[in-house]
């Protein structure tokens, strides 16, 4: 149980992580009437691991805050964010093409009446759904789509691998599952984030690469 609650607040923790990065190196077009969060691609990973869950809602959270939202954006797109997690964890035994839907929707319903009333947008509500709901297929369909396959590719490393096991001198081997179930949960998450934060170090700063 303990080794559980590691995992899982590890999760969350470098889901969070990688959610404020991407929203802090891609600020310009994450907020806005018109906005492309690039974070919100990462709403895939609650049919992945439910620990994704408060860590995208920590992240959104954090991220709003260092991006200079203010007060009824970072708490309104944090539940936003929130919600769509949530229903993306319920639709994750269901098609894959269904699971971008909650964060999109989430998105449309609330962060129009959040930019007209917070931030004083003089626009349509409508227009604004659309825009905001463009920029959610963007980041929630294509480059989620970017990121399973990514995914999947990393899992099909992580259980190809053989499994850890721990020396206990007490000789209980109930307590040395160390598999690839436990590897596999660590291990995915850690290396999607390396590989986001390596692409988003690339597009900030070409020089570091060239």
């Amino acid at each position: 149980m303990k080794n559980k609650n590691i995992t899982f607040m590890t999760q969350a923790a470098m889901i969070a992580a990688i959610y404020v990065v991407l929203t802090y190196v891609f600020a310009p077009f994450s907020f806005g009437e018109v906005q492309i969060r690039i974070a919100e691609a990462l709403t895939i990973l609650p049919a992945f691991t439910p620990a994704a869950i408060p860590g995208l809602f920590v992240g959104c959270f954090i991220g709003n805050t260092l991006g200079g939202a203010i007060l009824p954006d970072i708490i309104c797109g944090s539940l936003a964010t929130l919600i769509g997690a949530c229903f993306t964890y319920r639709l994750r035994e269901k098609t894959f093409f269904l699971m971008p839907l909650p964060p999109v929707i989430a998105n449309m319903l609330i962060v129009p009446f959040v930019l007209r009333y917070a931030y004083g947008v003089a626009l349509p509500i409508p227009f604004m759904m659309l825009t905001v709901g463009i920029g959610e297929v963007i980041s929630c369909g294509v480059l989620r789509l970017r990121t399973v396959q990514r995914i999947e590719k990393i899992r099909k490393t992580a259980s190809s691998r053989p499994p850890a096991v721990r020396h206990n001198p007490c000789g209980d081997r109930g307590k040395r599952k160390w598999g690839r179930t436990l590897r596999a949960k660590v291990y995915v998450p850690y290396c999607v984030i390396r590989y986001m934060c390596c692409r988003c170090l690339r597009s900030s700063d070409p020089s570091l690469y060239s």
